[in-house]
């Protein structure tokens, strides 16, 4: 197995705490967003593991993970940053990993432990983060809907009512062995000149390009959580996050103690 980690992006509404420093450096906890999820990854030894960087990436702190540049990261988005890393994507199951998210061993092993083509990391108990987070939860939250318990059929889409919402997309994916040629394939064929959810290609945000997948008839499933996992967007979520930790109240919804290596 592999792991590309996405850490190009500027991270402007993390400002000023990425003024000078990449977004998956900045640090929750005393330790950096990278680490955390480094070691995570490491605690299943999982090793084979590329960080793709951009904005300020020589001040990437990678612990000896191999490293890609997406030189374009001011005029690009996720999907474009994921394929800088494509040479380094072989016939071995491969997961993809957003740079600004923590999360504690068990989000990662429900991931791994689905077998289907294509496998989203989804929480279910979405809303109790989210609350936390902001008075209204609609006007951040997006579309989710799901058949069959477990099949995705439409992701990333603006929602307008809590029915729409199934769980939320954690910036988690797992693609199978068998099924990394062909998510290549679905990227090159892809139109140039169209635009995705009214974004050229090469700012094109992963949940169109999970629905692309969808819709050309990839078997996409999730992989549920309930909690476990923090995403930090905005100087808010990371203050709001170091002020639940140092009260001791963010346990509710991860236990950070867990999203290390545990020594042997």
């Amino acid at each position: 197995m592999r792991a590309i980690i996405l850490a190009a992006g500027e991270g402007t509404r993390l400002q000023p705490y990425t003024n000078n420093t990449p977004k998956c450096m900045v640090s929750l906890a005393g330790k950096p967003l990278l680490h955390r999820q480094i070691e995570v990854l490491r605690s299943i030894n999982l090793e084979k593991i590329m960080v793709v960087g951009g904005f300020c990436s020589k001040s990437i702190d990678c612990l000896g993970a191999e490293t890609a540049l997406n030189q374009n990261y001011m005029k690009t988005n996720m999907v474009s940053t994921l394929f800088c890393a494509e040479e380094w994507m072989k016939d071995e199951d491969l997961l993809i990993c957003y740079g600004d998210i923590v999360y504690e061993q068990r989000v990662l092993e429900s991931l791994i432990a689905c077998s289907s083509p294509i496998c989203v990391s989804i929480d279910k108990s979405w809303k109790r983060l989210w609350d936390l987070r902001m008075d209204d939860p609609l006007l951040d939250a997006e579309t989710l809907r799901l058949a069959d318990s477990d099949r995705i059929i439409q992701i990333g889409k603006k929602a307008t009512s809590y029915d729409q919402i199934n769980g939320q997309y954690i910036g988690l994916i797992k693609v199978r062995s068998d099924f990394v040629r062909p998510f290549k394939d679905a990227w090159h064929s892809l139109d140039r000149q169209r635009l995705y959810d009214g974004k050229d290609l090469e700012n094109m945000y992963m949940t169109s390009f999970l629905q692309h997948l969808i819709d050309i008839d990839f078997d996409v499933r999730a992989a549920f959580t309930e909690n476990g996992w923090l995403e930090v967007d905005t100087a808010e979520d990371l203050e709001l996050y170091e002020r639940c930790f140092y009260e001791g109240t963010l346990k509710e919804i991860i236990n950070l103690d867990k999203c290390q290596l545990h020594q042997k």
